[in-house]
């Protein structure tokens, strides 16, 4: 029988080593799903299934349209439901074997033409990316419940991003270790990594069901439940949401667009498919050394200025790949990839961290909790910005000239000069732009660590108040 003691009210602001570990395994599994979509699902669906990029990347823009739509709505569930075991975790228990099954069909090739295909893999998206959101948005909805400590809090989120950063990892290294045992079959390939990595995808929220626990005494039985005008009038009355958004938006934005372009990129600009596997190596295992060389800076010197100064080093790297010329020694790339982990890891880290302080304003502001919400608009606004830039690459692809690849072909074909330039473009200057605006909106972010005690503080009046 599973343990229901950690729902006890635990005073401490102090999290237990072990329940920083379970928390943040439970980004291990989407994390694997993420990094194989990520990297290869835009390529698997050109160069495999043998859609046209713009075909593909519609199916990309659908699909992530309603993963955004999703999140505000199963968002406001969990605020609502009221369970011996929480409002959170039981939906880790209900959706993890479904996010599972529908990854695996996401990577079948069936056997209709263009148009069946365009309407199967819309079908299994819209169940994938219901199910995705069913564990992933209550679960990190779970961050303000653990902590209220302002560092604490960044210390939380190194965990659990160094977890999804261990999970990018197994899937890249699983992915190509398993489609390398199928050489020129790519269709099979990419189905058993696809089962095999699908099975563990599923499996951490278990341990993260387990191993966290939710604050009975944040949940006010007075407390309103929201629609979802009432949720969306909210949220975007709230510049300071609004504002950690927008970092959030350019963050992943930059960080989707060079997944999806560098496998484009190494195979037909550099001509090198071999070095896609040490690359995102090089890019993920910095990331996973960054994530905690970071959290003690942001505890030295704030968020915003950390922010700022791992986004640099990230732009500087962007640039440095467009630059390379097609004869760079395999070193130089694989240091690239290494140094844009620097960046990457602030990518995941900061933002994450900023909004719980968001979400205690908005308390203080207006005298309620909304997590689900908050966070339930806050993967709406991501996921349909990249919902559009995902798009986008495909069109960009398209309409540059991009040429499928025939079926059976072993060889990278020969791409068009246009579309050599749509990719380093993608790969360099117009993400690079994206960083510059992310900078900006980190300095204005209105929250800072002073503020953010004196709303503490304040909050733990009124509780001390109430009967």
């Amino acid at each position: 029988m599973i343990s229901t003691h950690k729902l006890s009210p635990i005073r401490s602001e102090k999290v237990p080593l072990i329940t920083k570990i379970a928390f943040g395994s439970g980004d291990l599994g989407t994390a694997i799903t993420a990094g194989i979509l990520g990297f290869f699902r835009l390529i698997f669906m050109t160069d495999v299934a043998g859609l046209n990029p713009a075909t593909a990347g519609t199916i990309l823009l659908i699909g992530r349209v309603w993963d955004a739509i999703n999140d505000p709505i199963i968002g406001t569930i969990s605020d609502r439901l009221n369970t011996r075991w929480g409002r959170r975790r039981p939906m880790f228990l209900f959706g993890a074997l479904p996010l599972a099954l529908t990854f695996v069909l996401l990577f079948i090739v069936p056997p209709f033409d263009a148009s069946g295909k365009f309407w199967y893999y819309v079908a299994v998206s819209f169940f994938f990316d219901t199910f995705y959101t069913i564990v992933n948005t209550p679960y990190t909805a779970l961050t303000p419940e653990l902590t209220r400590d302002y560092n604490e809090r960044t210390s939380l989120n190194s965990y659990r991003f160094a977890f999804s950063i261990v999970g990018s990892l197994v899937a890249v290294i699983g992915h190509q270790v398993i489609t390398g045992l199928y050489g020129a079959d790519k269709q099979t390939g990419f189905f058993m990594s696809a089962l095999i990595l699908g099975i563990f995808s599923g499996l951490p929220y278990l341990f993260a069901f387990w191993g966290t626990y939710e604050r009975p005494e944040l949940r006010d039985p007075q407390e309103k439940n929201l629609s979802f005008l009432e949720g969306l009038r909210i949220t975007f009355s709230n510049k300071a949401f609004l504002n950690v958004v927008g970092i959030y938006l350019m963050s992943w934005l930059t960080l989707q667009a060079v997944q999806t372009i560098l496998a484009y990129y190494l195979i037909y600009w550099l001509r090198r498919e071999s070095l896609q596997l040490p690359v995102i190596l090089g890019v993920q295992v910095s990331a996973f050394v960054w994530l905690f060389i970071w959290s003690k800076v942001s505890n030295r010197i704030g968020k915003k200025k950390t922010y700022a100064i791992g986004m640099s080093v990230w732009i500087v790297v962007l640039l440095g790949l467009f630059s390379l010329p097609r004869d760079t020694s395999d070193g130089i790339v694989i240091t690239l990839g290494a140094l844009a982990g620097v960046g990457v890891a602030i990518a995941y880290l900061v933002p994450w961290a900023m909004l719980p302080d968001v979400i205690e304003l908005d308390e203080l502001e207006t005298g309620q909790r909304r997590e689900g919400v908050y966070y339930g608009y806050f993967a709406l606004l991501q996921k349909f910005g990249i919902a559009v830039g995902s798009w986008l690459i495909g069109q960009m692809l398209s309409v540059a000239g991009y040429i499928t690849p025939p079926a059976g072909i072993t060889t990278p074909i020969i791409q068009p000069d246009a579309v050599l330039t749509a990719i380093r473009l993608l790969i360099g200057p117009i993400p690079a732009v994206i960083l510059i605006a992310g900078i900006v909106l980190a300095l204005k972010f209105p929250i800072t660590k002073e503020q953010h005690e004196q709303t503490m503080a304040e909050l733990a009046k009124r509780r001390a108040m109430k009967p």
